[in-house]
């Protein structure tokens, strides 16, 4: 059946049994190919029956779908031309796992953050109205990112507005772990009050379809209704904001969920229609355990995802807090609904009372952090690098303007494989390194996080530790730290020809570079542990003899490490040519080993750039 889907309007001819049979295809190709490649599983097989009934319901690409973070648009993948496709989702030069406008005229835009949708499908709609060209526009949201302020924002300008927006809110009661808060309560209420709601509309419906008398009689009752309701029954938030509301309906019902899609789609007005799925739908594995199945990578699907337990700088990060907490009871918590992925679930198990879950908020987070430093506490907040970009202002004005101790651990820093280019972690050292008072660290080991995460809290300034995914390199060249313990370099470097200067896991590809060219060089590397500010008169000093020093960087060229360390140079007219290997412009998804080769930041990429350079 699905591969007879050739367009997403195939879907609308199909019979209630041919559904059925599609549905249950869909899922065997998501479960299959997250096995295969890894991939966010749970939410996408909650999303299956709902993709298909707005595919059914509206005219892609002529109406849009913007989905908000994306990760939920596996089905849409499969119903819009991509099923040939599909077994590439995740690889270099395949399909993303998300959202991507340059992949096909069905995603309207690439998304792959929390809690945009609503804001970018009321700009369409807007345009559509000016227009005139009578299309709809419909924002997919989950139950999770209503947690994030920027979609009250949105909802503050939907209210009462004639636009043909539909705003599908998938409530699974899940994020990426469960959700907290009292958002999550408030959708509980409702899932309660389904009886009167489904009443509500019926009731409306029938009284709109009597000739002449039904819609005057049904104004006058509505009035009578309203004023009975508001003295025992309290309008839902979004009525309240001017919104038309209807729900809940079960998103697994393709018919129940097209006839009330119908129903919102021809009211010409903002409207929220509140559909409850349940996460990993389809899947035993998944449903028993959403948050293990939120983002996966490759299992066999005969027996589900392995336990992993495997060390890594996410849960080395969090076994160090722990250590430092116990220390010290002033040492608090803070994650934006990624306790998993950040590697806190022992602090939250230890110190549940100072782990603070705000869902996806992490604006809030930080000026939240703020006040606890503001108060005497020490918090840190663990956020992924590429979700850190929304908190600019918070640092600077919330944190840094004041005074205030602040420990930001950048999990996922440098290149991701897998998400693609909304999820790489390359930009936050350009953009933090503009706040004053900063302190940017990138250990390249155990050791070294635990190091800066100690000065860090000592210290009581503003710091950033960034490290990436998965485990440390395993180095075995041997390297002094200087004194500072801001930087450490190789034997000999003061009489190097050509000095590396690095950071991070870039290390290994340094030492592998001077191996290369050790033949025709004398090669020394540095390697920088606090990136900002640099401790420049130093490695002036280390290379005060070099022909050319080549700064090696997993971070994006423009106002990264090399920039400031060239400008450095040129200021106090070192002899010694600079040149900088960083990453221009954005990523795409892939390995780790095919992002770094389109990067070239290989040793041997470094190697060949050294050679044409200089000559021997």
């Amino acid at each position: 059946m699905l591969e007879k889907i050739k367009h997403p309007s195939d879907v609308k001819t199909l019979t209630d049994a041919e559904l059925q049979v599609l549905v249950g295809e869909i899922r065997e190709n998501i479960i299959n190919t997250v096995a295969a490649n890894g991939g966010h599983l749970a939410s996408n097989l909650g999303m299956v029956e709902a993709t298909v009934a707005l595919h059914r319901v509206f005219d892609c690409p002529k109406d849009s779908i913007v989905f908000d973070v994306g990760h939920q648009c596996y089905t849409h993948k499969l119903l819009t031309g991509r099923y040939a496709d599909f077994h590439t989702l995740r690889t270099y030069g395949g399909l993303s796992g998300f959202v991507n406008r340059e992949e096909s005229e069905f995603d309207v835009l690439s998304e792959g953050h929390s809690g945009a949708s609503i804001s970018a499908a009321l700009g369409i709609a807007t345009a559509n109205k000016l227009e005139g060209n009578g299309r709809h526009t419909v924002a997919v949201i989950g139950d999770g990112s209503l947690t994030n302020g920027m979609v009250y924002e949105a909802l503050n300008n939907c209210g009462s507005k004639e636009l043909d927006l539909v705003i599908l809110i998938n409530d699974n009661q899940m994020s990426i772990s469960s959700n907290v808060g009292g958002l999550h309560d408030y959708l509980s209420r409702i899932r309660t009050s389904n009886g009167y709601f489904t009443f509500k509309r019926r009731f409306e419906h029938f009284l709109s379809a009597i000739p002449l008398i039904g819609m005057p009689m049904a104004k006058f009752l509505k009035a009578i209704k309203d004023t009975i309701k508001r003295m025992f029954i309290k309008d839902t938030l979004f009525e309240d904001l001017g919104l038309i509301y209807l729900g809940p309906v079960n998103g697994h019902d393709i018919k129940k969920l097209t006839r009330v899609l119908n129903e919102a789609k021809g009211k010409h007005r903002c409207c929220v229609v509140h559909m409850t799925t349940t996460k990993g739908r389809g899947y035993v594995y998944a449903e028993n355990e959403p948050g293990k199945y939120h983002g996966v990578g490759g299992f066999d699907a005969s027996v589900g995802a392995a336990d992993n337990h495997s060390e890594s700088f996410s849960t080395k990060m969090g076994d160090i807090l722990c250590s430092l907490a116990q220390h010290d009871e002033k040492i608090c918590a803070i994650t934006a609904a990624m306790c998993d992925g950040t590697g806190l679930n022992r602090f939250k198990e230890q110190y549940p009372e100072r782990l603070f879950d705000v869902g996806i908020a992490e604006e809030h987070a930080i000026t939240f952090a703020g006040g606890l430093a503001a108060a005497g506490m020490k918090p840190a907040v663990a956020l992924y690098s590429t979700f850190s970009q929304r908190v600019y202002d918070q640092l600077l004005h919330d944190v840094s303007l004041q005074k205030l101790p602040l420990v930001l651990l950048l999990d996922r820093a440098g290149i991701v494989a897998g998400d693609g280019v909304t999820h790489q972690g390359i930009f936050d050292y350009a953009l933090f390194s503009s706040i004053p008072h900063v302190n940017i660290y990138s250990p390249e080991t155990y050791a070294e996080l635990e190091r800066t995460m100690t000065a860090a809290f000592e210290n009581r300034e503003l710091a950033v530790i960034r490290y990436p995914k998965g485990a440390e390199g395993g180095g075995t060249v041997q390297m002094h730290t200087h004194d500072s313990g801001d930087f450490a370099y190789t034997d000999g470097i003061e009489h190097s020809d050509v000095v590396i200067v690095t950071y991070g896991r870039m290390t290994c590809e340094a030492h592998g570079a001077a191996e290369l060219l050790l033949d025709k060089y004398t090669v020394g590397v540095i390697k920088l542990v606090r990136l900002y500010p640099l401790n420049a008169e130093q490695i002036l000093h280390l290379t005060r003899t070099a022909k050319l020093v080549y700064v090696l960087e997993e971070g994006i060229r423009s106002g990264g490490v090399g920039e400031k360390l060239a400008a450095v140079y040129a200021r106090e007219g070192a002899s010694a040519r600079v040149i900088v290997r960083a990453i221009d412009g954005y990523l795409p998804h892939g390995d780790q080993k095919s992002l770094a080769e389109l990067s070239r930041l290989t040793a041997k990429d470094v190697a060949m750039d050294v050679l044409e350079v200089i000559k021997p």
